[in-house]
């Protein structure tokens, strides 16, 4: 029974955790078959209606620059369409495991995040003080980012601790 996060294609809607224990169930959240698209480096795989695009079903933007993040090859070469899930890598006998913890716990973190990033030839990352309320915010900055900056190599979105968030928020915002 993969627990995973489910994406819809509605921005209004929020995330939601998710368990699929059979095909049926994927099928349910992608209102028809459904197509692996892998996110190797991040453990995960966003299932996705294979028949979307023909279907013209609404274009998932949170879906799709996460997809772009971590796969830099499908960066405004393709698209995601309609509402995913995202759960993890497929194991030995072909089964899907849950979602990572560490990218279920970015991608539903309520404290903001922040966009780092690498420079061609240094392996540090870098960052500053820009605080995004979510993943996808802070990652359509960091595509942004790698489009305009020639020395930008790659960028992560990381999620701020809720020390971290305390810290930067201004007195309006302070508990």
């Amino acid at each position: 029974m993969p627990k995973g996060i489910i994406i819809p294609a509605d921005q209004e809607q929020p995330l939601e955790q998710g368990t699929v224990t059979t095909l049926e169930d994927v099928e349910d959240v992608v209102a028809g078959h459904g197509e692996a698209v892998d996110l190797p480096d991040a453990g995960a795989t966003i299932f996705v209606n294979e028949e979307g695009l023909p279907r013209k079903l609404p274009f998932n933007p949170r879906a799709t620059f996460l997809w772009w993040l971590w796969v830099p090859a499908a960066r405004q070469r393709a698209m995601l369409v309609g509402d995913v899930i995202v759960v993890g890598v497929s194991d030995r006998r072909g089964e899907e495991s849950d979602i990572p913890d560490e990218l279920a716990a970015s991608l539903l973190s309520p404290h903001g995040h922040r966009v780092e990033v690498q420079t061609v030839g240094d392996p540090k990352w870098y960052g500053n003080a820009a605080v995004f309320p979510d993943y996808f915010e802070a990652a359509v900055w960091g595509m942004t980012l790698l489009e305009r900056w020639t020395l930008a190599h790659t960028v992560r979105v990381m999620p701020l601790t809720e020390q971290e968030a305390a810290e930067r928020a201004t007195p309006e915002e302070a508990p």
